[in-house]
């Protein structure tokens, strides 16, 4: 009769004398926490950077098919800019030059006054340069009924170069006469301004301009004294 195999009746420092049935469930043990230790120190850390991989090849895929639809686009959107920028200077062409300017107050001025306009002032400026573009403010205090302004809005619309006025402080009231309000007169004062575009060689000077200006701040910045330090 065979006596009953415990752990307690097994010697580990004689595991070849041990029973057969005891020897094979110490290599299934073995063999488990062998493959055991294998997932934890081999293949756990492999799949944690596997799927860190596979959502960064998606992000990439996503961000590929992104780049790929702008590409495919790019095309499309360089022809519409270069039709946008034909457009705009053909729209700044119709502006008066800088040569045809003077012709075009003196316009605005007799406009008005045969509109029947008394001009009170009109006294142009300065003008100041823009990117592209120049304008001309004009200081004015004109005086008519409702009827007279409207016919110089329509004369300065009608002129043969395309003149744009925009308003800035403009005050438009009843006239004060010697005896009084002056029945249907009305004063308009304020500033407008005109605008005509660049030449080529404006423009070129602007951009000059520009650009030494953008030189000068950042040799402004470098020379700048670091905050903080003793006097």
């Amino acid at each position: 009769m065979s006596q009953k195999t415990s752990l307690k009746n097994l010697d580990f420092n004689n595991i070849g004398g041990w029973p057969k049935n005891a020897k094979i469930g110490f290599c299934v043990v073995l063999v488990i926490f062998i493959l055991a230790l294998a997932y934890f120190v081999l293949v756990r850390g492999k799949t944690q950077t596997l799927d860190s991989l596979e959502q960064e090849e998606v992000r990439l895929r996503q961000d590929f098919e992104k780049e790929q639809a702008k590409a495919a686009n790019l095309e499309p959107l360089k022809q519409q800019l270069a039709q946008m920028e034909q457009v705009l200077q053909q729209m700044l062409r119709q502006l008066p030059s800088k040569t045809e300017m003077p012709d075009l107050i003196i316009d605005i001025s007799q406009t008005a006054l045969s509109s029947g306009l008394t001009n009170e002032l009109f006294q142009p400026e300065p003008e100041t340069l823009k990117e592209f573009y120049a304008e001309k403010p004009i200081q004015l205090r004109m005086v008519g009924n409702y009827h007279q302004f409207g016919a110089f809005v329509s004369g300065v619309a009608s002129l043969p170069r395309v003149v744009i006025l925009t308003m800035h402080d403009i005050s438009l009231q009843p006239k004060e006469g010697k005896g009084g309000i002056n029945r249907g007169a009305l004063e308009l004062s304020g500033t407008v301004k005109t605008y005509r575009y660049l030449d080529e060689t404006e423009v070129a000077e602007q951009e000059a301009a520009a650009a030494e200006a953008a030189k000068a701040e950042g040799r402004g910045k470098k020379k700048a004294p670091a905050s903080g330090g003793a006097p």
